[in-house]
């Protein structure tokens, strides 16, 4: 059997089967995901409800993905070869099938739970639906962690910071 796939072939092979994986989910849990949620497609936009021209800005589509794709690949490359490193096959597993089941139905209904409320961010959606209590702890671990990538002066307070336990 190694006659038929050598070891350089093996790679490529995993690769497109995890295209597929990707394409085949877009196309059938998305759809499922859709469904439950149920959007309004007479609901309008924040951006066309709202125009001020400094937060609310109604865009062209491509733009919109352009910016949700950039949001997904800035730390897929880091993040993804560190845990390739480390963790090997179970990291490829984990970031396919995080991408299907964990980041596009995140990011999909933080959109829609956000267009429901008038463009209202995250802090305010927690705010809303889990208490003012919670939205000041993710202010607080936001702050916290903004720290941890912040330039060489603070990196002292990020080793104290995960030191503590937050």
């Amino acid at each position: 059997m190694k006659w038929l796939f050598p070891f350089h072939i093996k790679p490529m092979i995993t690769f497109l089967l995890s295209l597929v994986a990707l394409v085949a989910g877009y196309f059938v849990y998305g759809r499922f995901v859709e469904r439950v949620f149920g959007p309004d497609a007479s609901r309008l936009t924040p951006a066309k409800a709202h125009p001020d021209g400094v937060d609310y800005i109604a865009m062209p589509m491509w733009k919109i993905f352009m910016i949700q794709f950039l949001n997904i690949a800035g730390t897929g490359p880091i993040f993804g070869a560190i845990m390739g490193a480390k963790f090997g096959v179970s990291a490829y597993l984990w970031i396919v099938l995080g991408c299907l089941f964990a980041g596009a139905v995140h990011d999909y209904l933080c959109a829609m739970i956000s267009l429901r409320h008038d463009g209202a961010g995250v802090p305010e959606l927690v705010g809303i639906y889990l208490g003012r209590r919670t939205r000041a702890l993710l202010l607080v671990s936001w702050w916290a962690w903004s720290l941890c990538i912040a330039p060489r002066p603070f990196w002292g307070t990020c080793g104290a910071t995960l030191r503590c336990g937050l």
